[in-house]
């Protein structure tokens, strides 16, 4: 079993001079809490860590002053795209795997609040029914613009918002993303948009609020709230 933990963008929408993943709390960046929820896992054999390769020494120096003694933690750089990164990332694994068919946990780095108990339900989930990932009922009014028009008002319950960690097996993720158009990769922005386009299913399970994606200067200055509450 592996674990793939996507930090290869620059992450500009947060308005930091840095890289979110190098953006730091009480002296920690923020990959580093990441890493943390990862490491207690001793399932994984290797846990891949991403980075731009402008910041590759930057993510190195991460890795060897908040985890000297974890020789499980493998930097491989990131690609143009999330997709890329993604690619670079499970070629490495195929390229080492012990078994077969191995399973994979992909998460992104900047949900630095995913919990150890999720992670551990994924890997469960992905198990028992070959793909998994989290995703939160939506609790707002959701409407389809176009034009600043609009088109359809989809019915709430219908609606979820997507999180990670996702977990497939390795030879069928090859199999179905191998089979798309170089059209229809430029439109998948995570494993369930790639299995859905080949009609294959993923399990769907309760995601947590607390688990939100570090995007904009707002979610920066929430999760600086957070982990200076924890003092």
């Amino acid at each position: 079993m592996y674990a793939i933990l996507l930090a290869g963008g620059i992450g500009r929408r947060t308005g930091l001079n840095i890289p979110k993943q190098f953006f730091q709390i009480k002296k920690k960046p923020f990959l580093a809490y990441c890493i943390d929820k990862f490491v207690p896992i001793r399932e994984f054999k290797k846990i891949i860590i991403s980075s731009p390769r402008e910041y590759m020494y930057e993510t190195r120096n991460i890795l060897e002053k908040f985890f000297p003694d974890e020789d499980r933690l493998v930097l491989i750089e990131g690609g143009e795209t999330r997709h890329d990164t993604l690619t670079n990332s499970v070629n490495y694994i195929n390229e080492i795997k012990e078994c077969e068919n191995p399973i994979i946990i992909k998460h992104a780095a900047a949900r630095i609040f995913v919990s150890t108990e999720m992670i551990r339900q994924c890997i469960d989930y992905t198990k028992q029914y070959g793909a998994a990932g989290p995703v939160l009922k939506s609790t707002d009014f959701m409407i389809e613009v176009k034009d600043n028009k609009v088109v359809n008002i989809p019915p709430r319950s219908n609606i979820v918002h997507v999180q990670t960690p996702q977990g497939f097996r390795l030879q069928e993720y090859l199999e179905t993303v191998n089979d798309l158009s170089q059209e229809e990769i430029k439109n998948v922005h995570d494993l369930i948009s790639i299995y859905y386009l080949r009609g294959k299913d993923v399990h769907l399970f309760d995601g947590e609020k607390s688990n939100f994606k570090i995007t904009t200067a707002v979610d920066v200055e929430i999760a600086k709230s957070f982990l200076l509450d924890d003092d």
